[in-house]
C-alpha cells in the first residue's frame, strides 16, 4: 500500500513540474512589446531657460544641472526579414532625447515619445559628455544606472570629447552606432592605443577605491566615430580632469604592460626611415622601494615582437646587426613614451592612473596607510625609474635579398 501511494505522489510530482513548464516564465515580456535599447548618451543641456520648463513643480530652481539623455533604441528594420521593393531604406536605430535635472524622471518622460516600454538590459554602452563630467561626479551621474535592475553591470563605459549625443549617430542606414562602439573595443588585441573594457560593474569598484583612472575616449569626427585617447578621472573629486591622446595613451599601456598587440614605429638614426616593430607580447612589472620612508618605484618592461616593416635599404632582416639595431631604436621610442606619460601624470595631472599605489599597498600595507589619503599628490614628487627591453623573435616571411 505504502509502495502505490509513492508512485501516485511521484507521478503527481512529475505532472506538475510538466505543468508549470508549459505555464512560462511568470516575468518573461513579448520582444515586440519592448523598445529594445541599444546604448545610452549624457550630455550637460548648456539651455539656461531650459530650468523653467520643468512641469509638476511650483517652484523654478535656476541652478540645478540639466542633463540631456540620448537613448538609442533599435527599430523594426533591423529585425525585419523582408523590405519592400522600392521603399527607401531606413535607419536600423532611432535616437530619442530628452532633457531634465534627474535620470528617471528624464526617462519617464520618453515614454510619451515612443510606442514600447524601453528594456534595457541589451544595453551595451554609455557615453559620458566631456562638460557632463566636468560639472558632476561620476558617482552622481551613474547611480542611476548603478541602481537600476534591468542595467547590465557589463555594459561599456566611455567618454565622449565634446557631445556624447554625435557618438550614436550614423550616416550608414544599417549600423547601430552603439554596437559599433562595442566591437571596436575587441580590437584592443591588435593595438595599444585601446584600453582594456571599462565596464559598469569596474566603473563601480574603482570609484570605491577613491583612486584615479581612465576611460576610452570616443569622438565624432565629419559623421565618423573613433576611438582617441583616454579621458583621466580624479580619484578625490571623480570629475573629469583632462585627457590623454593616442600616444599617451600608448605610454600608458606600455608602463602598465596591459597591451596585448600593437605596434611601434620607429626611425632609423642614419637614414631616417621607419622601422615598424610589431607587439607579440608586453610585460611590465612595477617594483615599490621603501627606504627611510622615501618611496620609490622601478620598473621593469619586457617585450617580445618582430620586425613587421622595415625602410632602411641596407637593413637585411635576418642580418644580427640589423636586429640589435632596430631593437634599440625601438626600445628608444617605447622609452621616450614611457617618460612623457610620466611627466603627464606627475607634473601636469599629478595623478596616479598607471597603478603605482596599488602596488604600494600590496608590497608595503603599513607605508600605504600613512600615504594613501593623499596619494595623487604625494605620487606627483615619487622618482621613477624605468628599463625597457624589447627581443625580435619572428622576423617574419621576408628573405635576406
Amino acid at each position: 500500500m505504502k509502495r502505490r501511494n509513492f508512485f501516485r505522489f511521484l507521478k503527481g510530482s512529475l505532472i506538475l513540474l510538466l505543468v508549470l513548464q508549459l505555464t512560462g516564465c511568470w516575468s518573461s515580456k513579448e520582444i515586440e512589446e519592448l523598445g529594445l535599447v541599444a546604448g545610452t548618451a549624457l550630455d550637460l543641456e548648456k539651455k539656461a531657460d531650459l530650468s523653467e520648463e520643468i512641469e509638476g513643480q511650483e517652484e523654478r530652481y535656476p541652478n540645478r544641472v540639466m542633463i540631456t539623455i540620448t537613448n538609442q533604441l533599435i527599430t523594426s528594420q533591423t529585425t525585419d526579414t523582408g523590405k519592400k521593393t522600392g521603399a527607401p531604406q531606413q535607419k536600423s536605430y532611432k535616437n530619442v532625447s530628452e532633457t531634465g535635472d534627474s535620470i528617471l524622471p528624464i526617462l519617464r518622460k520618453m515614454i510619451l515619445k515612443i510606442d514600447k516600454r524601453a528594456f534595457a538590459q541589451h544595453s551595451k554602452v554609455i557615453v559620458i559628455g566631456e562638460d557632463l563630467a566636468r560639472t558632476l561626479n561620476l558617482q552622481q551621474i551613474l547611480d542611476f544606472f548603478l541602481r537600476e535592475q534591468e542595467m547590465r553591470l557589463s555594459g561599456l563605459i566611455l567618454f565622449a570629447k565634446d557631445n556624447a549625443k554625435k557618438t550614436l549617430e550614423s550616416q550608414e542606414t544599417t549600423v547601430i552606432p552603439a554596437f559599433h562602439l562595442f566591437q571596436i573595443t575587441k580590437s584592443q588585441e591588435r593595438t595599444t592605443k585601446i584600453l582594456p573594457s571599462l565596464t559598469l560593474a569596474k566603473v563601480m569598484g574603482k570609484l570605491h577605491s577613491g583612486s584615479s583612472f581612465l576611460v576610452q575616449t570616443v569622438v565624432s569626427e565629419n559623421g565618423e566615430v573613433k576611438f582617441a585617447g583616454a579621458a583621466v578621472i580624479k580619484g578625490k573629486t571623480k570629475k573629469l580632469l583632462g585627457f590623454l591622446n593616442e600616444k599617451e595613451l600608448e605610454g600608458i599601456v606600455w608602463l602598465t604592460g596591459k597591451g596585448k598587440g600593437g605596434v611601434v614605429k620607429s626611425f632609423d638614426k642614419e637614414t631616417s626611415q621607419p622601422i615598424i616593430y610589431e607587439i607579440k607580447s608586453m610585460k611590465s612589472k612595477i617594483q615599490p622601494r621603501v627606504v627611510n620612508n622615501n618611496i620609490s618605484f622601478d620598473v621593469e618592461i619586457n617585450s617580445e615582437g618582430s620586425i613587421a616593416e622595415h625602410w632602411v635599404p641596407s637593413g637585411k632582416p635576418f642580418e644580427n646587426k640589423f636586429l640589435k639595431k632596430a631593437e634599440k631604436t625601438t626600445e628608444k621610442e617605447v622609452e621616450r613614451l614611457v617618460k612623457h606619460i610620466l611627466v603627464k601624470t606627475q607634473q601636469n595631472y599629478q595623478v596616479d592612473v598607471a597603478g603605482f599605489g596599488n602596488r604600494l599597498r600590496i608590497e608595503y600595507p603599513r607605508v600605504w596607510e600613512k600615504v594613501k589619503k593623499d596619494w595623487d599628490h604625494t605620487f606627483s614628487k615619487i622618482p621613477i625609474k624605468y628599463n625597457v627591453n624589447l627581443t625580435v623573435k619572428d622576423y617574419g616571411t621576408s628573405g635576406s635579398n
